[in-house]
């Protein structure tokens, strides 16, 4: 019988009779997963399907019918001995010749009998036996003919095998099998059949994993059948091949400029760099360092392509040119879509932009949620780039040429990751700069190689002449740490340092209002900042009553809550639905699907707030369409209010734009204080101004001695915390407010921090 042998490589099962030490075959389980075993099982599930047994689901008992016949050709005798097995394989299996019977009838004999010493009795061996011929003849009657010959059988079963089960594959493995259990849940069912190990031995793996979900033979099969795909996918194959970094030293913009003749010599390869720089290792030179680099590339004749901050999308121009089809599968839209690469000036740069093309968009068919029309789209895509950039980079190309590809800022989407991987696998050296380290380059790849330095300076422009250098002075860079040191988690905040904000409207008490009003943002509860945005504590509240029915210390009251930032409305309404509103024709082309269209409204020759700083343009442009998006106002997506909103916060009055352009998020904030003493009601256009103030981060107040309903009325929903703070008087005039007299008794604030004398 043969013997059975340590692994010491998972390529020694396909290593013929012959070759092997002594007589020996394998009987390994794999409890575990990496590149290696997969890789193996594929091998390994190929070479039994084509001369030996898979087995997925268990091995079946044999049915009535099975035995029936098994009895009807060899009767129902048993005796526990070799001579009678020998001559009852040869009835039953005539394939097999004298050296097979006799290797299988002692592994059969080697089998009962320690079943035997286990106590089992006569019946049950029989049992046994007849149960193990049944499953040689039904199940692996293909392979015992092939026992003991030079290429050894081979048996893959999947799953927790079975007492019996194990006992005919032992059978098997003594007669000249090779096999592989894959157990996907481990060894736990296995070593209570076989405690000690002495059946089969375990796999050792390096860097093991758990088996990945949904990982089994049909899965296999699905992988072979796709490989089988690409192949016919690929048609002709180039003859060179890309040897990417291996030849690097680590020196970054010095790698790149490796003379081509020194970098490899081997006719099968062009060896090109990837390289992604984040940060910068001397601010001072850094500008400098790049703009001779660009120079000495350009004067080494090789062709450079420069690209800051964003790829383009392609232009619709450029999407008709792609020829294209409706698909049905996978496959069939890649072998059409990759016919638009034409190169003819070159066949071998061609070959290589296809398998470049191909081997990309099969990594991008593997990404979670991904689907024909999106993987179609995206092939799109990256033949736009490549039609549109080709000429710049290979123009005139010849091996062993190699062009440069230089991307300031970094991968800004999977789309544009994409396209620098696709680049990577072609004649050209990729290099990837990232200064700013506040910035994220979003490209992932196992051949691109990182450096990365502690300094961030913003570059947005990369120094292609002298003219567009700029280069800070050691103190300007000195200057700009100590900013960051001082303005980054410490309670401080320079002008202007953030451009978005989110309000947060407070809950408080009436007499709250006047304590917190004057403070800066900064210093109020659930005031926050993250590294883009600032979180605004603000008050959105209507004050209904006068206290004590006290009409000059209530008027006296508001006054105190004017600043020098404050809009004040006294004539109700502030703004009239009649008033003329140029914006109105206009709002229906500013919002499609949801959504406003934020080129056209700043490209428009009606936009009025052009000549605001860019930021507060976003500001309002977010918060109108966060306006819209919360349907706070009554109507909104039923009866066309969305379009009065816009026409409304996009033809704000100068004195609210002003008090918008002001604002800074960190410090005090503006106020919005609407006084209505009469029963005029407040205009769908000023509740809209108050919900878009509210959002926008102001402090908003209405003071209504009436307690009549007022700016709720359009409004979904409750949004405004409602203070009742006395008695309703009617048929108030606003005074002149500048006129009341102030109170000269000293605030709190004044007696607890007053100066000494």
């Amino acid at each position: 019988m043969f013997e059975q042998k340590e692994l010491q490589n998972l390529n020694d099962y396909f290593l013929e009779l012959g070759n092997r030490k002594e007589k020996s075959v394998f009987f390994c389980r794999i409890n575990g997963y990496n590149k290696e075993i997969k890789s193996f099982i594929q091998k390994y599930y190929e070479a039994a399907r084509r001369s030996g047994v898979v087995i997925e689901n268990r091995i079946s008992n044999p049915d009535e019918k099975n035995l029936a016949y098994y009895g009807e050709i060899m009767g129902m005798d048993f005796q526990m001995d070799i001579g009678f097995f020998t001559a009852s394989l040869k009835k039953w299996l005539p394939r097999m010749n004298e050296y097979q019977r006799k290797n299988v009838s002692s592994a059969i004999y080697d089998t009962l009998d320690k079943m035997r010493q286990e106590g089992k009795n006569n019946n049950m061996l029989k049992n046994a036996y007849i149960k193990f011929m049944c499953w040689l003849y039904y199940k692996f009657e293909r392979i015992v003919n092939q026992l003991g010959e030079n290429y050894i059988p081979k048996i893959l079963y999947q799953g927790d095998i079975s007492n019996y089960e194990l006992k005919l594959l032992t059978i098997l493995s003594k007669a000249g099998c090779d096999i592989v259990l894959l157990q996907y849940q481990g060894d736990t069912n296995y070593l209570k059949l076989d405690a000690a190990s002495q059946i089969s031995s375990d796999v050792k793996i390096q860097n093991k994993e758990p088996f990945p979900e949904g990982f089994n033979l049909q899965w296999i099969r699905e992988e072979l059948e796709q490989e089988r795909n690409n192949e016919r996918l690929y048609g002709t194959k180039p003859k060179i091949i890309n040897c990417t970094n291996a030849w690097i030293e680590g020196k970054g913009l010095e790698d790149f400029k490796t003379n081509l003749a020194t970098r490899g010599n081997d006719p099968n390869f062009f060896y090109n760099c990837f390289c992604r720089i984040n940060g910068v290792e001397d601010k001072l030179t850094y500008l400098n360092e790049l703009f001779q680099f660009q120079l000495e590339i350009k004067n080494s004749k090789r062709k450079l392509l420069i690209l800051e901050q964003v790829i383009p999308q392609p232009t619709m121009e450029e999407i008709n040119s792609i020829h294209r089809k409706n698909y049905a599968n996978q496959e069939q839209m890649l072998m059409d879509l990759s016919r638009n690469i034409q190169y003819t000036a070159n066949i071998e740069l061609q070959r290589l932009m296809n398998k470049a093309f191909l081997d990309v968009m099969l990594e991008e068919a593997k990404l979670q949620g991904m689907n024909l029309n999106k993987l179609t789209n995206k092939g799109v895509y990256l033949l736009c780039w490549l039609k549109r950039y080709q000429s710049e980079l290979f123009y005139n190309w010849k091996i062993p040429e190699i062009g440069c590809f230089i991307y300031l800022g970094g991968c800004k989407t999977e789309n544009e990751a994409m396209f620098v991987r696709f680049l990577a696998k072609l004649p050209i050296d990729v290099l990837i700069l990232n200064p700013n380290l506040n910035s994220k380059c979003c490209l992932n790849d196992s051949t691109l190689y990182e450096i990365n330095y502690n300094n961030s300076l913003t570059v947005e422009r990369f120094p292609k002449e002298n003219s567009e250098i700029r280069m800070g002075t050691a103190a300007y860079h000195a200057e700009r740490e100590l900013d960051t040191l001082m303005y980054q988690d410490s309670g401080m905040y320079r002008n202007q340092q953030y451009g978005k904000a989110i309000s947060v409207s407070l809950q408080t008490m009436y007499e709250e209002i006047v304590i917190l009003w004057d403070e800066e943002i900064k210093y109020r509860p659930n005031f926050s900042t993250t590294d883009t945005a600032v979180n605004l504590p603000v008050i959105f509240a209507k004050i209904s009553g006068v206290k004590n029915g006290l009409v000059p210390q209530y008027w006296e009251g508001i006054k105190k809550l004017i600043t020098d930032n404050t809009v004040i409305v006294k004539d109700v309404p502030y703004i009239n639905p009649t008033d003329a509103n140029p914006m109105k024709v206009y709002a229906a082309e500013f919002f499609k699907n949801g959504k406003l269209q934020r080129a056209k409204i700043k490209a428009h020759q009606s936009y009025p707030y052009g000549f605001l700083r860019e930021e507060m343009q976003e500001h309002i442009l977010d918060k109108l369409q966060l306006l819209i998006e919360q349907r706070t106002i009554k109507g909104t997506f039923e009866s066309g209010v969305e379009y009065t909103i816009i026409a409304t916060i996009l033809n704000l009055k100068k004195e609210i734009v002003r008090m918008l352009q002001r604002f800074d998020f960190t410090k005090k904030n503006p106020k919005f204080i609407y006084i209505n003493t009469t029963e005029n009601m407040i205009s769908l256009e000023d509740t809209i101004l108050s919900a878009f103030l509210n959002l926008a981060g102001l402090d908003v107040l209405f003071f209504v001695p009436t307690g009549y309903q007022s700016v709720e009325k359009y409004f979904n929903r409750k949004l405004m915390e409602e203070h009742q703070i006395g008695d309703y008087v009617y048929d108030l005039q606003v005074p002149n407010l500048g006129k009341i007299p102030s109170n000269t008794r000293q605030s709190w604030r004044e007696k607890i921090f007053r100066r000494g004398s």
